[in-house]
């Protein structure tokens, strides 16, 4: 759900008409079949299992960061679609800005590295948070804003060589 954006153009565009038709939000499930039985899971649910398997998971993200420059963007897409999925359906949970911002972001080892092998992308990235929070996606405490805000505006400066 979280690796391509037509999941949630389309997926996200129609429970959004969905809800403009009730009036109410409307449940939105997916069906996984990847390996035995399969099972079905809200939207909510399946975006926090794909967060805590693959794009919090250290292996799976230092797998894409061998690949330098695209690596960096494949992560910054993961975050872009998220943003995408809470503004069409409203069902990613606060908890997955969170800990996308103290693992890449927030942590100043892993922003300097990202910027490193792509500065648009972690610059991006970032700006997806301050985003999220604008947006009401994602309310973190006034330290955890402050940092983000901190690290965006150091990236940017890094992106234009002012730093």
């Amino acid at each position: 759900m979280t690796d391509l954006d037509q999941y949630f153009e389309m997926l996200g565009g129609m429970s959004r008409t969905a809800r403009q038709v009730r009036g109410s939000a409307v449940p939105v499930y997916i069906g996984d079949q990847t390996r035995g039985t399969g099972a079905v899971r809200t939207l909510e649910e399946q975006v926090s299992l794909e967060t805590r398997t693959r794009l919090l998971n250290p292996r799976w993200y230092e797998g894409l960061l061998r690949h330098g420059h695209e690596g960096v963007r494949q992560v910054e897409q993961q975050v872009t679609n998220a943003l995408g999925l809470s503004a069409t359906t409203g069902q990613v949970p606060a908890w997955v800005y969170q800990r996308i911002g103290e693992t890449f972001v927030l942590d100043t080892e892993m922003r300097d590295r990202l910027a490193a092998l792509n500065p648009q992308a972690a610059t991006r990235m970032a700006q997806r948070l301050l985003e999220a929070n604008d947006r009401g996606y994602w309310q973190p405490d006034d330290a955890t804003l402050d940092a983000l805000r901190n690290a965006s505006d150091a990236l940017e400066d890094r992106l234009e060589g002012i730093a």
